[in-house]
């Protein structure tokens, strides 16, 4: 099973990808824990993206298009995986297409969370504050709401056109949600 997770900043995506990436037996890969770890071990690739980061920006899409590449070269993506904060242009839907498609593979399903932008913004404020993430202040997390919905919305509509896309409800307990998705899923995949 070849999967992503989309959804904008706050809408759960870490979260459901470790129960998605569990129901099926495959690694969760996010770029975001990536880019984390990069942050925290003060890597050239780590100062960068903090300094996009804090800016409200988006990391460029070579950097993680190669990073993507590498790491679903390793072993355990052999069999499937779920891509949480990738892709998010078209750019990088495009190189997605071509790597999969360069191995014979394609994605079986792009799962899309919808929740209330003002929902997301209190989520990400509160984890900000518990967090002691003192870039996620309500202008930075505003402004990454306004990139998504121009860089990444877009995709939604590509995976649509393509069949695979999932939409799934977002807001409830994790536990409502995992089910509305898990649920979502199966049925889509079945389908094919």
């Amino acid at each position: 099973m070849r999967m992503l997770i989309m959804g904008a900043p706050g809408a759960g995506k870490g979260t459901q990808a470790s129960s998605l990436a569990a129901a099926y037996g495959v690694p969760a890969v996010s770029t975001g824990d990536i880019f984390r770890a990069n942050i925290k071990q003060g890597t050239a690739l780590g100062k960068r993206v903090q300094a996009l980061i804090s800016a409200g920006e988006y990391v460029p899409d070579d950097v993680t298009e190669s990073i993507v590449a590498d790491r679903l070269a390793e072993e355990d993506c052999a069999g499937g995986f779920l891509l949480d904060g990738f892709p998010r242009t078209m750019h990088q839907v495009r190189f997605l297409d071509r790597h999969l498609a360069s191995q014979g593979k394609r994605l079986d399903a792009v799962v899309s969370l919808l929740v209330d932008p003002e929902v997301l913004v209190g989520r990400l404020l509160d984890r900000a504050a518990q967090e002691g993430r003192s870039d996620d202040n309500e202008d930075v997390i505003r402004r990454r709401m306004e990139v998504y919905a121009g860089q990444t919305a877009p995709l939604l509509f590509h995976y649509q056109g393509k069949g695979l896309l999932v939409d799934v409800e977002g807001t409830g307990t994790v536990d409502e949600v995992r089910e509305r998705m898990l649920a979502a899923v199966e049925a889509h995949t079945s389908d094919r």
